[in-house]
């Protein structure tokens, strides 16, 4: 089982409400207290307003590549879900532990600060780093200050581990994104006249179709990876919102989109696919009143991840984690920014089932948390050889 350290730890993290609408400061400043309690220097990489923060520590040898242990401070919201429990605070039942980032991604956070004495004692030869992000859940926003940071220095990390849950598999695929937004513009008047009028709905709703062909393109005829559990490029309308009344013409609707993209594949081409399409649309609509528009943006967007099974991050992760293979998600995560922005070799494997990440009651296992301290124990033996 999880030590009862790291379950402490747990529940002083789970106590923080790092809702991504909110500052996640106070957690961060109880992190650095922590720290400042073993002797580890950190610094901040805060957002342009001052009101959230990256943390960033270095154990170890600060003049040599080291290792990157990645997690996200914020969570999803608990608005309007049925849990039998307060999600800001710990339960502990049954050999599980229940809170609101219980498993996404506090778990993997908890478990590297528990662990941070021990590293702190070790005469590591490669340093350890944490990498502590915000707003990863709202488009992977907050790394990016930390990672432009982090490629300018001369000394550059070794590899990444980002701890997302993965049941303590290694990782080294996930998909692309691009979340989009469409806001089409018309004309409003009494429905029995609605042939005078520009129907926005109806000229969204165009858009729609478009993107659904689109999906069912890349689902019949776009590249494919078995490794992925959907082993195609996806496309998927969530939002749809326009009208006020049967009898009024509609003057404005708004669609939410997205696509999901091998990283293989040019995420880009989709996006201006798209928006080939909406130009047309728009057309036809100006052509009818010059103040029609249908406008399409980009809500958020981050890479894929794709590394090279034979890396000496992935074997290294495997070594770590007790086992040979390896796998690829379809959700996204912050690793392919790691690659990105920095340069820097990545992996994800971290404590928990993404399965339990975001519904109400997450939890993840004591035995999952065990097995990533001993994870992050052989890595402290790895440093130190």
């Amino acid at each position: 089982m999880a030590s009862q350290t790291t379950i402490d730890l747990l529940g002083r993290l789970l106590a923080f409400d790092t809702t991504s609408r909110n500052s996640n400061l106070a957690l961060i400043a109880d992190v650095e207290a922590y720290l400042d309690g073993l002797g580890v220097p950190h610094e901040r990489v805060t957002d342009a307003g001052g009101e959230k923060a990256n943390l960033y520590a270095t154990i170890g040898p600060a003049d040599r590549p080291g290792i990157v242990l990645s997690g996200h401070t914020d969570v999803v919201p608990v608005d309007g879900q049925p849990w039998s429990s307060d999600p800001f605070a710990l339960l502990r039942r049954d050999g599980r532990i229940y809170g609101r980032g219980a498993c996404d991604m506090k778990g993997f956070l908890a478990v590297c600060l528990a662990l941070a004495p021990e590293m702190a004692k070790a005469d590591l030869k490669i340093p350890i780093h944490f990498a502590f992000s915000y707003d990863e859940e709202v488009g992977c926003l907050g790394v990016r200050g930390l990672l432009a940071a982090l490629a300018a220095r001369p000394v550059k990390p070794l590899g990444c581990i980002v701890g997302e849950p993965t049941d303590m598999q290694v990782v080294i695929g996930h998909k692309a994104k691009r979340s989009l937004i469409g806001v089409a513009r018309g004309t409003s008047g009494h429905s029995s006249r609605a042939p005078e009028f520009v129907n926005a709905v109806e000229h969204a709703a165009r858009l729609v179709t478009a993107v659904t062909e689109i999906g069912g393109r890349l689902a019949s005829s776009g590249g494919r990876d078995e490794l992925y559990d959907v082993p195609f490029s996806t496309a998927h309308v969530g939002v749809f919102h326009g009208g006020t009344a049967l009898n009024i013409v509609p003057d404005e609707a708004t669609l939410e989109f997205e696509f999901r993209v091998l990283p293989e594949e040019d995420a880009d081409a989709l996006v201006e696919e798209v928006r080939g399409v909406a130009a047309g649309i728009e057309a036809e609509m100006k052509a009818r009143d010059p103040q029609a528009s249908l406008d399409v943006r980009i809500k958020s967007e981050f890479p894929g991840l794709s590394t090279d099974p034979s890396a000496d991050i992935v074997t290294l992760a495997k070594r770590l984690a007790g086992r040979n293979d390896h796998a690829k998600v379809a959700y996204g995560t912050e690793a392919g920014l790691f690659v990105e922005m920095a340069g820097i070799p990545t992996v994800i494997c971290g404590p928990g089932s993404i399965g339990e990440a975001h519904k109400p009651d997450e939890f993840v296992t004591e035995a999952q948390l065990a097995a990533c301290e001993a994870f992050v124990r052989r890595l402290i033996a790895h440093c130190s050889a």
